[in-house]
């Protein structure tokens, strides 16, 4: 697989047992019973979706990008990274009528910036309504950050709320996030 509009391909999961790190940005997919996918959240979110029936599940872990780009970009990333999620999991053989999904992340992390993370969740939410796909749960909100681990093919999910002492380790997302991106037929002079 390539990659895409920026995103990373998924990871490659081929011959990899056991604990799997995901960052931002990333998506992995996986029919193997002792994969167990991780990450960690704070204003991203992480979609975790499978196909009960045959045993195939994944994970992304996004961040739209607010109100630095347009609207329309934002949810156009947002789309983007979901729909290369459920993508892999119809090329493992999932069918997209027997998915569903966990969502988590989402989290205020900074009380002085716009609550990029409601926009977050609130994205993934609307998403998995307009697509039909059923919300099982999750946790999504609040205001610490979280460690999540889901192992694909039972569709179990573990979460870890992290304390105030392990926010360092939101610095790269939340300068990600307030990060001016170029819009893509600007042309830029040096």
């Amino acid at each position: 697989m390539t990659a895409l509009a920026g995103i990373p391909p998924s990871k490659s999961l081929k011959g990899i047992s056991g604990q799997v790190n995901l960052v931002q940005g990333e998506y992995a997919v996986s029919a193997d019973a002792n994969v167990a996918l991780t990450t960690i959240l704070g204003s991203c979110v992480a979609a975790c979706m499978r196909d009960p029936r045959v045993g195939v599940g994944g994970m992304n872990h996004f961040l739209l990008p607010g109100a630095l780009v347009g609207a329309n970009e934002s949810v156009e990333r947002g789309v983007h990274a979901m729909e290369l999620l459920i993508n892999s999991l119809l090329q493992a053989g999932a069918r997209r009528d027997r998915l569903e999904a966990k969502l988590f992340g989402g989290a205020r992390m900074m009380k002085n910036l716009s609550d990029i993370g409601a926009k977050n969740a609130t994205f993934a939410s609307d998403f998995l309504r307009q697509e039909r796909i059923p919300h099982l749960g999750g946790s999504l909100g609040g205001e610490q950050a979280r460690r999540i681990r889901f192992w694909p093919v039972a569709g179990k999910a573990q979460q870890r709320i992290l304390g105030q002492s392990e926010a360092h380790v939101f610095a790269r997302e939340l300068s990600i996030a307030a990060t001016p991106t170029a819009p893509a037929d600007d042309v830029e002079f040096f």
